[in-house]
């Protein structure tokens, strides 16, 4: 690929009076220049930044406190993100992932009953399981068993979940008694609220469809605030009114620096090493403490955490080196291990810190795509998270219904591995379609993921296809059978 800003590194460049960072990155040797490294990691933070706005407003919906998720997202970022440029040197970039915030919040806080903080410590636990199987070169291995038909079924099931959820936090979708959802009915006792709301939400997924069909690199940021400059105008004239009572709250930040710096302290203060205050673990079968870690439905959350996270990271990694062929003479990914322990360690330091699960982003290739090709793209994506902390204010600002308009767009992004579906072979296509409708439909992630692999699994032993079925598939259809007809 042509390198960006037509660049090219030669012998008596930049390199030579960059020592460390030729050193530490490699940077002639993989035929960059530290100018297209800073410009590549800029891309690549300007591509993901929304989740800097969509993670809190997720995670606060779980009762945690969004300035504090923001802090801690911020954190985890910067940290996993540091770590993969020092170990791996590749320009892939780690947040918490879209997707597993969704099961956070919905499935095990809001779903399941259990409270926010056992949730961050199942998230820790899950980092530490991966640093371990990793260490042991177990996590390849794992994703082997798993047909690729459930990996891309569980991937678009959650991309519509979350674009179901995106609907309803920009209020188009609304509860109905007799359809259970409906879209909103605009009156006049609505118009300046949720009605408002719609419309601007309709608005930030014309606005960011709009960018990306026309290749602005960021198109999703770029978009949430645009659609929040006109939310802005909106309340400025009156045609967006807040109402806090019933959850619309004022667009325009407050830039009081005194009050926002307490309001983030305390809140980073509220979710860090929350995760290992034992005393405020509850479920819903009102198990408290570390009788919690005796339950069997732990085991469902932490193999739900660790089958999405496992496909996110190793999806994303698979994707990039096969469109920028970075395998080598055997066929394999140099420093795997690196890339996987970076993912794992940045989860278990985000489940301490006081967020979802962190994982490596799809849109690092945006940074690739105009010539990143070494950790100091990824090192400079994580110092721009850093500094981020202070805008917190807009980030903070950013309402619902702008968020809801970027998980609509993002819910998009995730099915589109769809169309490799073999849908020909409905052994296969018929469980990969159960798991991407009964996910949104239960509003569970592992729901949808336990129905799947059950049915997978009778329909190929049924049909006589024992062959594809491996002794991992067995295992896990028997316990997800016996968790519904024994628990």
């Amino acid at each position: 690929m042509t390198t960006e800003l037509n660049e090219k590194p030669n012998k008596g460049e930049s390199q030579t009076k960059d020592g460390a960072l030729e050193r530490l990155f490699h940077l002639r040797e993989n035929n960059t220049t530290k100018r297209v490294e800073l410009f590549a990691g800029l891309t690549t933070f300007l591509s993901m930044a929304y989740i800097l706005a969509v993670n809190p407003s997720l995670l606060g919906q779980a009762g945690m406190p969004p300035s504090g998720v923001f802090v801690a997202t911020v954190l985890a970022a910067f940290i996993g993100t540091a770590v993969m440029a020092f170990m791996a040197n590749y320009p892939l970039v780690l947040a918490p992932g879209m997707g597993l915030n969704a099961y956070f919040a919905f499935s095990i806080v809001l779903g399941m009953g259990y409270s926010w903080q056992f949730a961050l410590f199942a998230v820790f636990l899950e980092g530490l399981i991966f640093i371990a199987l990793t260490l042991a070169r177990a996590r390849e291995k794992v994703v082997d068993a798993i047909p690729q038909s459930l990996k891309i079924g569980v991937g678009s099931g959650i991309g519509v979940f979350l674009a179901y959820i995106g609907l309803q936090n920009a209020h188009i979708i609304v509860h109905s008694d007799s359809t259970l959802t409906t879209f909103l009915s605009f009156d006049s006792s609505t118009i300046h609220t949720s009605g408002a709301a719609v419309i601007l939400a309709i608005i930030g997924i014309v606005l960011i469809t709009v960018l990306s069909h026309k290749k602005i690199f960021g198109a999703l940021f770029w978009g949430m605030i645009g659609t929040w400059g006109f939310s802005v105008i909106a309340q400025l004239i009156g045609l967006y009114q807040p109402d806090p009572a019933n959850g619309f709250y004022s667009v325009i930040p407050s830039f009081d620096l005194n009050a926002q710096t307490q309001e983030l302290k305390n809140g980073f203060k509220e979710v860090c090493f929350a995760a290992f205050n034992v005393n405020a673990w509850t479920g819903k079968g009102g198990e408290t403490g570390w009788e919690l870690l005796f339950s069997i439905n732990i085991l469902l959350v932490l193999f739900a955490l660790l089958f999405v996270d496992f496909f996110d990271t190793i999806g994303t990694v698979i994707a990039v080196a096969t469109k920028e062929n970075m395998y080598d003479e055997k066929g394999k990914i140099p420093r795997i291990k690196s890339i996987l322990f970076a993912d794992a360690f940045a989860t278990a330091c985000g489940g301490a810190l006081g967020t979802s699960t962190t994982t490596t982003y799809i849109e690092s290739y945006t940074g690739i795509a105009v010539g990143g090709r070494t950790g100091l793209t990824a090192l400079t994506a994580a110092f721009l998270f850093l500094i981020s902390l202070l805008f917190a204010p807009v980030f903070l600002a950013l309402p619902s219904f702008v968020s809801g308009a970027a998980l609509i767009y993002v819910g998009f992004l995730m099915i589109t591995p769809l169309s490799k579906l073999n849908f020909d072979d409905v052994s296969e296509a018929a469980p990969a379609f159960i798991a991407t409708i009964v996910i949104p439909l239960a509003y569970s992630i592992s729901e949808g993921i336990a129905i799947s692999f059950i049915l997978w699994t009778v329909i190929n032993l049924v049909s006589g296809q024992r062959q594809k079925i491996s002794p991992l598939m067995y295992v896990l259809s028997v316990l997800f059978a016996a968790k519904y007809f024994f628990i």
